[in-house]
């Protein structure tokens, strides 16, 4: 079995992405101030990634644009914020954060999952 760039890419967000939003999530203020400058930098680096990638979508009408989207619109500007107040974030940033976390694990999750063909769909 071969796997293809989404794959690989499911796992990356799985292993690194998940873990690193629920941390911050959890552990709030506490988070190292190291990882306040990683995140902003990440943040950053999404932003610029995302934003190239949704333009050139946009222009060949892809059907996966809204990725792109999300990640401009929602994730990036999100890092970006709780990067730049570190300590003094919100509860609520902390809660998107979390949020955001589940919803990459889970969506994560569901796509290995399909491409295992672990669960098949039933023949209609």
């Amino acid at each position: 079995m071969e796997f293809d760039s989404h794959f690989w890419l499911a796992i990356m967000h799985l292993l690194i992405i998940v873990p690193l939003f629920l941390y911050i999530g959890f552990v709030r203020a506490d988070t190292p101030r190291w990882l306040y400058l990683a995140l902003f930098a990440i943040g950053a680096i999404v932003f610029l990634y995302h934003g190239f990638r949704l333009i050139i979508r946009l222009k060949n009408r892809s059907g996966y644009s809204w990725v792109n989207a999300i990640h401009v619109a929602l994730v990036a500007p999100l890092l970006l914020f709780i990067g730049y107040h570190k300590k003094d974030t919100p509860r609520s940033a902390y809660e998107m954060l979390l949020m955001l976390g589940f919803a990459a694990g889970g969506y994560h999750m569901f796509s290995i999952v399909k491409q295992l063909d672990a669960h098949p769909e039933p023949n209609k």
